[in-house]
């Protein structure tokens, strides 16, 4: 049997308001998120997203409206949130000066849990670091850094995950490399609540996408909802020219891959 406060969407917001002096960021926004899926809240610069997290991860509070993650109260159950969640902003927060290993014990530490070393080993394995663990993370390529900061907030396994812009400032395959940790994360039963601001990213994880526009929810649906607000596209048979993209996994392969994930150095 579910406990009550795990039952029902795990993040549900209703008319959530915020105002700085006289900029309103958030003017009643409005959405749930399905247990074990990914949400995407898409939106431009200001546009409010932070804001969002910042509440539902207790560390702002609401001017108006009610926030629940998890069954739980924002305001009122404010420990109770805390205990559920993680949080991982838009620079990894990771100490250069330990290693991969350290940092996942250090973490595992603080929380007081019992047989740390296989909860690190785990998480090791689980994000492709384990040849990287007895490195500084200094050494760390910005996919591995990225990888490594997820699994430090996985530490403890906490239900719901919150995303705030993950892959900002990555190169094109740390990106992949986080987009691939996401999706296990959702595979594997975590809710996750991904804050971006790239379409392509959007399109590529999330299960539901809401667009977060001066201070409103505009849209929120499935990317086949989305697309079906638009008329259908008239179909001309045209030469059909690679991506970028495609150019680049075709020259950097599957073994590119695994080097970035061992081996990289770049800062």
């Amino acid at each position: 049997m579910i406990p009550d406060q795990v039952q029902g969407p795990a993040i549900q917001v209703r008319d959530l308001q915020k105002s700085y002096d006289k900029l309103h960021v958030l003017r009643g926004v409005d959405f749930d998120v399905a247990r074990g899926s990914i949400f995407a809240l898409l939106g431009s610069n200001g546009a409010g997203k932070s804001t969002v997290v910042k509440i539902l991860s207790t560390l702002l509070k609401a001017d108006a409206g009610t926030a629940r993650v998890h069954g739980f109260d924002v305001a009122k159950q404010a420990a109770n949130v805390r205990e559920s969640i993680s949080l991982t902003g838009q620079f990894a927060a990771v100490d250069e000066i330990l290693t991969g290993r350290e940092n996942l014990m250090l973490v595992a530490q603080l929380r007081h849990l019992k047989g740390a070393g296989k909860i690190v080993d785990d998480l090791l394995a689980r994000f492709s670091l384990t040849d990287a663990a007895a490195r500084k993370v200094s050494t760390y390529s910005g996919g591995m850094r990225r990888r490594l900061d997820i699994a430090m907030s996985l530490v403890g396994n906490p239900p719901v995950i919150f995303l705030d812009e993950p892959t900002t400032g990555l190169d094109p395959q740390g990106r992949i490399e986080v987009w691939q940790s996401v999706k296990e994360l959702a595979g594997r039963g975590t809710t996750v609540l991904l804050t971006t601001q790239y379409l392509d990213e959007a399109e590529q994880l999330a299960d539901r996408i809401a667009i977060l526009h001066e201070g409103r929810i505009i849209v929120n649906g499935t990317l086949s909802d989305l697309k079906r607000l638009l008329p259908p596209a008239k179909v001309e048979y045209v030469e059909q020219q690679p991506t970028l993209e495609d150019v680049f996994l075709t020259l950097v392969g599957a073994g590119a891959n695994r080097d970035a994930r061992n081996v990289g150095t770049d800062k």
